[in-house]
């Protein structure tokens, strides 16, 4: 079988017109350049240059075999030297995976503003619930929430999300606010991923846990839509603080309960090697963890 390196050797030889100049040009000694030339003639059956003491030649073999080959090689070695330079330059495709909690308006501004600063980096943004197979999707970097199970990814910490007990003030009018979790139980709840619009929410004071069971007339499977009809007034809702720290402070929600919390969740990147990373996913990395972002306290 062809070994390439044998065709290369023989391609810049005969460019240079001599063995030492082409054994310098490869920095392999004359020796070596001379024995790969001769087992490409073995392997071809052909004598493809003259030699002589005092100078080399194509033979009309050789000079057919390096028109036909110099042309693919020189793409081989353009295609290489692209791939490296996209490597090592902040540039191309990058493809990022997010949950729907982050299709907001403060990440859409923070891939903006990335994009600025990056010019040469297209971004294919996934904005999906689903734990999608970064290989098998040919994902770059996945931002998750929760505990990580996938131990083939690589994870670089965020910071951590919490959620509050919220309600609008138009739900509250002329009911007595919870003092203890299990108030919660006469209140109507928007809730997520419930069983027939039942649920248990896990609360935590200090070292304090508290799971009460909560009813309601809607649940949901994604925050998007559950924190819409605590908006709309049809319950309390227990939303991460990217859906209500606004609106609290301009007093559309109010935070019951406000010394209780969910269990933090750890916020992560994660993404498949480390080996190779390109640049263009690198920066994305830098500039998400230097990011202030609303949807999780940074650590």
């Amino acid at each position: 079988m062809l070994d390439l390196n044998d065709i290369a050797v023989f391609i810049r030889v005969a460019q240079l017109g001599s063995f030492s100049r082409a054994a310098q040009a490869l920095g392999m000694p004359v020796s070596t350049v001379s024995r790969r030339v001769t087992a490409l003639e073995d392997e071809l059956g052909v004598t493809l240059i003259q030699r002589s003491t005092r100078k080399l030649s194509l033979t009309v073999q050789g000079r057919a075999y390096y028109e036909q080959c110099s042309e693919p090689l020189n793409e081989l070695h353009d295609a290489e030297r692209a791939l490296t330079q996209t490597q090592k330059s902040a540039e191309g495709l990058l493809r990022v995976s997010v949950p729907v909690i982050l299709g907001q308006a403060p990440f859409f501004e923070f891939v903006s503003e990335f994009m600025r600063a990056f010019p040469r980096i297209r971004v294919d943004l996934h904005i999906t619930n689903a734990f999608l197979d970064l290989i098998g999707e040919n994902i770059d970097v996945a931002i998750r929430y929760g505990d990580l199970h996938d131990s083939a990814l690589v994870a670089r910490r965020l910071g951590t999300s919490f959620r509050y007990i919220v309600a609008t003030p138009e739900y509250l009018g002329g009911r007595k606010l919870p003092q203890k979790p299990q108030d919660l139980q006469a209140f109507d709840c928007v809730m997520i991923n419930a069983r027939n619009n039942q649920a248990e929410w896990l609360l935590i004071k200090g070292r304090h846990a508290e799971r009460v069971h909560v009813s309601g007339p809607l649940t949901s499977r994604d925050f998007n839509s559950v924190s819409a009809f605590v908006y709309r007034g049809h319950g309390v809702g227990f939303l991460p603080s990217a859906y209500c720290d606004e609106k609290i402070a301009a007093g559309e929600l109010v935070r019951l309960l406000p010394e209780w919390t969910s269990p933090e969740f750890p916020v992560h990147a994660v993404y498949p090697t480390r080996r190779f990373m390109p640049q263009r996913l690198q920066v994305f990395l830098d500039a998400l963890a230097a990011w202030q972002s609303p949807s999780w306290r940074r650590d």
